[in-house]
């Protein structure tokens, strides 16, 4: 798996997202028992209660297999402290295609490390223009292929850590 691949957390994030499997892995027994007891109150097929308590252990169990596969192949660090580099946790500002007033600013983050940065796009590390500038530095232009199979070349302008 190369760097680009793998999941980046940090601390903070890895630390809610364990809360929440823990939580959820606690929560067994108590949807176990509440499918028990609805399955007691007679016919299945027209009993909601307990089609809505196996649907919601089926949501459950689908959130605890993506948040084990998450954590387990996630690479726990800190946010980047240094500016110029683009790292995962950085905001960074680029231009595309040498026009230098086509710019964009955004999070180089996972999903769930830029939930609270509302009011910035966060793009992937493993995302081609993500993947396409991890590691560069400040005037570096870099290359990627976009889904149409163009080539978009981009510039990095900035690279600042990121601070929720």
């Amino acid at each position: 798996m190369t760097d680009t691949q793998v999941t980046w957390l940090t601390q903070e994030s890895h630390d809610r997202l364990k809360d929440e499997l823990d939580s959820l892995i606690a929560n067994r027994p108590i949807i176990a028992a509440e499918i028990n007891e609805r399955r007691e109150e007679g016919d299945l097929k027209e009993n909601g209660g307990y089609h809505a308590a196996r649907d919601e252990q089926g949501q459950q169990e689908a959130r605890i297999r993506q948040l084990q596969e998450l954590l387990n192949n996630a690479k726990v660090g800190e946010t980047p402290t240094q500016s110029g580099v683009a790292l995962p946790g950085s905001v960074v500002k680029v231009y595309y295609d040498d026009d230098e007033s086509d710019t964009e600013t955004f999070l180089i983050a996972t999903r769930e490390q830029g939930a609270e940065a509302e009011t910035l796009e966060v793009y992937s590390p493993s995302s081609p223009l993500g993947g396409a500038l991890i590691d560069a530095s400040v005037g570096d232009t870099r290359e990627y292929t976009v889904p149409s199979g163009a080539t978009v070349k981009v510039t990095l302008l900035s690279a600042e850590p990121y601070h929720s």
